[in-house]
């Protein structure tokens, strides 16, 4: 029997009643059951099918470099999660290829698109969605082909539109629940620390803390939430901006810890005291705030364990149709920087 030439990896996959992932798994060697790998090595052979070196590599047989792509590896919630993704690497054999986009989702893309061009055989997104209809439809064009030749992908946090297997942090409850712990210490006067609206993090958290206090009859008023980059010196700004105005709350709450920082530092040097003046609370828990002075109100994520989960998800061959999805609860943790108002 002559090799058909045109015959792909599609075909194969449909002969053996199995999805394009396990075909190219199977084909290469990788780990799949004995029954699937049997009807996947039974259909090519009927169809003489021969693999090219594009599909081996994305399979892993010859590259065993896995793609990660966060936002700003020196902020330390993407460094705890990359911490993560490198130990479940590390224990498959696998080197990391690490790549920050600044938040740049243009950057973001072209990563992707070369990460496919190196045949890496695993793609993972570590930082927010982009609300961005624009970007959404540029990514997906990117993974879709990327994923029907075999390659896998997950993403930690919410990405709207994208059909991958995801790692969800409760941004939107363990926002609520830090709102309930703050009303819970008597304050009623709040103004938040954004950061950037087109990610999915930033309306996911803010919108779950407004929510809640809504519930309570507080209105967050637009002038109460100021918008600034992700960063230490984004939060420092922010601070100064609100103090500026003539602050009124006596809760300052950031969307996250580095912001937090940032807010700390700005009130220090306008000379006022956290929390005797105003208190302030942050999200993530990422493990310098225990050591600052005062220790920083929190929502405590398991920021290892969203790098770990998003890993083990790209070895992990998903049998179903659907794209599987964790979730992974944040706790708020009370620290001396909020202070309970009487």
């Amino acid at each position: 029997m002559q090799p058909r030439t045109h015959v792909t990896l599609e075909d194969v996959a449909k002969a053996a009643e199995v999805s394009l992932a396990t075909a190219s798994r199977a084909l290469n060697g990788m780990r799949v059951t004995p029954q699937l790998r049997d009807r996947v090595l039974a259909a090519a052979e009927q169809l003489a099918y021969t693999p090219n070196a594009h599909a081996r590599a994305l399979a892993g047989a010859s590259h065993r470099t896995v793609g990660v792509i966060c936002h700003d590896i020196s902020d330390p919630y993407f460094a705890a999660v990359a911490g993560g993704v490198m130990r479940v690497a590390g224990d498959n054999d696998l080197l990391v290829m690490l790549a920050s986009t600044f938040r740049d989702p243009e950057r973001e893309i072209a990563y992707v698109s070369m990460l496919r061009a190196e045949r890496a055989p695993a793609i993972l997104l570590t930082g927010s969605g982009f609300e961005d209809p624009r970007w959404e439809r540029a990514m997906e064009a990117e993974l879709k082909p990327y994923l029907e030749g075999g390659g896998r992908v997950a993403v930690v946090s919410r990405h709207r539109s994208l059909k991958v297997d995801s790692v969800l942090p409760e941004n939107r409850a363990g926002a609520a629940a830090m709102a309930r712990a703050l009303l819970d210490l008597g304050h009623r006067r709040f103004a938040v620390l954004a950061g950037p609206p087109a990610l999915t993090t930033v309306a996911d958290r803010l919108g779950g803390f407004r929510d809640e206090l809504k519930k309570a009859g507080i209105t967050l008023a637009t002038s109460d939430i100021v918008e600034a980059p992700f960063t230490r010196d984004g939060g420092y700004g922010a601070m100064t901006e609100l103090l500026d105005r003539g602050l009124t709350a006596t809760c300052v709450f950031a969307l996250t810890d580095v912001m937090a920082i940032g807010a700390c530092a700005a009130l220090r040097d306008h000379g006022l005291s956290v929390p005797d003046d105003v208190s302030v609370a942050g999200f993530d828990d990422i493990p310098i705030v225990r050591d600052l002075t005062p220790p920083l109100t929190t929502v405590a994520l398991p920021l290892p364990q969203l790098g770990e989960q998003a890993m083990q998800m790209a070895l992990t061959e998903n049998t179903g149709r659907r794209r599987r999805i964790v979730r992974l609860g944040g706790e708020v943790v009370i620290r001396a920087s909020t202070a309970k108002l009487v």
